[in-house]
């Protein structure tokens, strides 16, 4: 359903079966990690022309990995980390 590098990955999949019996598959809920709870690779001072798909494509080579610094710095909106040059985000070690 998703590929091996989405944070929905390893979510387990349910059925939800209608009143007419079609079967729908879904992923259950993902509940966000305490990012104090996850181990810090780096952190970034984050520059004024600094964007979060090339800090994630830097730190931990992937750009859409970043969900993973999301995650690490408690946000759900990716725009928050960069919106403020100066402030200091946290990377965390990558996730397999």
């Amino acid at each position: 359903m998703f590929e091996h590098t989405s944070r929905y990955y390893k979510l387990e999949t349910a059925q939800y079966t209608t009143a007419n019996g079609q079967r729908i598959a879904y992923k259950r809920r993902r509940f966000l990690p305490q990012a104090k709870d996850m181990p810090l690779y780096v952190e970034i001072i984050v520059k004024d022309s600094d964007r979060l798909d090339l800090i994630t494509a830097r730190t931990l080579g992937v750009s859409e990995q970043f969900w993973q610094i999301c995650d690490a710095n408690n946000t759900m909106n990716p725009d928050e980390l960069t919106a403020e040059p100066g402030q200091r985000i946290r990377v965390p070690v990558p996730q397999v």
